[in-house]
C-alpha cells in the first residue's frame, strides 16, 4: 500500500537507527508479521512511529528467551486500526504474565544457588542444596530439577 508520506513517520534506516537494530532485522520482523511498513509512491518503505513500541516488545521478549512465535501471539492480539490503549497493552500481555513470573523465580535461585554450589568441590553433600541422593530427582524427568522441577523437587 503506497500513501503519502506523515512527518512522523520513519525511513527504514531511521527506524533502525531508532530501535537499535540492524535494516535486516526489521526486515526479518516484518516477514515474521511482528511489524509492519508501508511503502511511499516512489516505493519506499517507511514505518509508522508506533511500530518503535512493537519492535521495543520483541527486543526485551527475546532477551529474556521468549520465543518469537509468542511475541507473535500477543502482538496479534493489539488492535493495528487505532492507537494501542493501555488496557489493550494489559490484555495483550496477560498471557505472559505466569511464564514471565516462573522464569524470574528460575533466575533468581540459579542467581543464589550458583555461585556456592556449581563446580564448588566443597564435598558437603549434607548442605549442599544441589545433592541429589541415589538420583531419585531423576524419576521425576530429565533437567536440573533443584531449578526447573516442581516446588518439592526445587526444596
Amino acid at each position: 500500500m503506497s500513501k503519502k508520506p506523515v512527518p512522523s513517520d520513519l525511513s527504514v534506516g531511521q527506524m533502525a537507527a531508532r530501535a537499535g537494530v540492524p535494516v535486516s532485522t526489521l526486515h526479518y520482523y516484518e516477514t515474521e508479521g511482528l511489524i509492519r511498513s508501508w511503502r511511499t509512491h516512489a516505493n519506499h518503505r517507511r514505518y509508522d512511529r508506533r511500530e518503535l513500541r512493537r519492535v521495543a516488545i520483541v527486543k526485551v521478549a527475546q532477551s529474556v528467551g521468549v520465543p518469537l512465535s509468542e511475541v507473535r501471539a500477543v502482538l496479534d492480539r493489539l488492535p493495528r486500526d487505532r492507537a494501542v490503549s493501555a488496557r489493550d497493552w494489559a490484555e495483550a500481555a496477560a498471557p505472559w504474565r505466569e511464564m514471565l513470573d516462573e522464569r524470574i523465580a528460575l533466575m533468581i535461585r540459579l542467581r543464589d544457588q550458583m555461585g556456592h554450589c556449581i563446580g564448588c568441590g566443597c564435598l558437603s553433600l549434607d548442605t549442599c542444596p544441589l545433592y541429589n541422593g541415589e538420583d531419585r530427582l531423576g524419576r521425576s524427568g530429565p533437567g536440573p530439577r533443584r531449578w526447573i522441577g516442581d516446588r518439592e523437587e526445587r526444596a
